[in-house]
């Protein structure tokens, strides 16, 4: 059984023993991305997820710039584990806002799992993209800022855009939890909307060389989120690994078993190094 909380009105949900990690989803999704990884992790950790702002369609809309995103997540982790780092398993633009809190409270952050999107701030990622792949890119992000800026004026047509390109994408949220309100993080990178997303930490400068991470990523992509420069990267980063999954975006849902026998095992491993380290 779950025990909620609330933090800054987001309802938290903290589900059973031992280390903390703090779970984040991305667009168009909610806490539930995760149900089979809380059931694989919830005997060994304590599993603490929540719906990022916006995202709860039966609340009026709420976006966030990068700064009070950081300081939401500051605050929960705070809430639920004041005394102790936090593990981070981040997907989506879950990556994006959980990798800039980390950067910013490295002090408060153990390690990290981040899923599908890595260095895409980087240099080396936008010149690895073929222009035919930024198209991609852009196509699609720009269609859902443009549906997040008709929102307020035709929300039915704003919410069937949005619907239409999570079908296109292969999103399995169900379409009636799906809403325009959940597209401010693409307003905020094509149309500077919120404060945008100007001067966030370079991901490849903290995470593997300065955070242990595992990230895992989907190998059946048209494009992806990361440089083979990362890779090679976290390859060579103590602590830190990538492993490709043969599925597409929402691999945690696409290759349960796969994904949540990998999560675990790096967390294990992970837990019985630092405890040697401890010791000797």
């Amino acid at each position: 059984m779950a025990h909620v909380l609330e933090v800054q009105g987001i309802s938290v949900a903290v589900e059973g023993q031992g280390p903390t990690v703090v779970m984040m989803h991305g667009w168009p999704d909610s806490p539930a991305l995760w149900d089979e990884t809380v059931a694989t992790l919830r005997n060994r950790y304590r599993c603490v997820r929540f719906t990022l702002p916006g995202y709860d369609l039966s609340r009026p809309p709420r976006p966030v710039s990068v700064n009070q995103m950081c300081e939401l997540v500051a605050a929960i982790v705070d809430a639920v584990s004041p005394d102790e780092p936090v593990t981070l398993l981040l997907h989506d633009w879950g990556c994006f806002f959980g990798y800039e809190y980390a950067a910013r409270h490295l002090e408060r952050v153990q390690r990290v799992v981040a899923v599908d999107i890595g260095d895409t701030n980087s240099g080396a990622y936008l010149k690895g993209l073929t222009p035919r792949e930024k198209r991609m890119i852009a196509w699609y992000q720009i269609w859902l800022a443009l549906a997040w800026k008709l929102g307020p004026v035709w929300s039915g047509m704003a919410d069937r855009m949005t619907r239409y390109m999570a079908r296109r994408i292969g999103c399995r949220t169900p379409p009636e939890q799906i809403g325009w309100q959940m597209n401010y993080p693409y307003a905020m990178q094509w149309l500077g909307s919120y404060g945008g997303l100007r001067g966030v930490a370079r991901v490849d400068k903290v995470f593997g060389p300065r955070l242990p991470t595992l990230f895992v990523f989907g190998k059946r992509k048209p494009f992806m989120f990361h440089s083979s420069r990362w890779l090679a990267l976290l390859a060579t980063s103590p602590g830190s690994a990538a492993r490709g999954i043969d599925a597409g975006h929402w691999l945690m849902k696409q290759k349960p078993v796969e994904f949540n026998t990998l999560v675990a095992s790096w967390f294990d491993g992970q837990t019985t190094a630092m405890a040697a380290e401890e010791s000797a």
